[in-house]
């Protein structure tokens, strides 16, 4: 069974920072894509960031230059840093990762999601 666990998020002031984690755990063969979305009321699921298994970036043009997208592949663990938060970055932040198994099997799974609200 595999699991996506995110830490990290919290209550921070307009201008502030905070660093996301997503640790992967369980049977893994190979993690190739992991990237982060969010979600915030009464909005649809976007996309946030993601990053290749070579480390290839993508990023959302409301977040580019403030957010930074970064892979642990020893730790089965993805990152986002965060500065220069804005009260409309506050959502649900998910992390994904596309997960191959030991069957050679591919599918995309989703952590529980962690609240990121900036406010003053």
């Amino acid at each position: 069974q595999v699991q996506l666990v995110e830490s990290g998020g919290g209550l921070v002031q307009p201008g502030g920072s905070l660093r996301l984690s997503c640790a992967a755990s369980g049977s893994i063969f190979r993690i190739d894509d992991m990237g982060w979305y969010r979600q915030a009321p009464g909005k649809q699921r976007e996309l946030v960031a993601y990053i290749t298994r070579g480390g290839t970036t993508n990023y959302a043009d409301s977040v580019k230059g403030r957010f930074t997208i970064s892979r642990d592949n020893a730790k089965k663990t993805v990152y986002l840093q965060m500065n220069s938060l804005k009260p409309e970055d506050t959502a649900v932040y998910v992390c994904s990762a596309e997960i191959v198994s030991y069957l050679y099997t591919r599918r995309d799974y989703w952590g529980q999601g962690t609240q990121v609200t900036v406010s003053s």
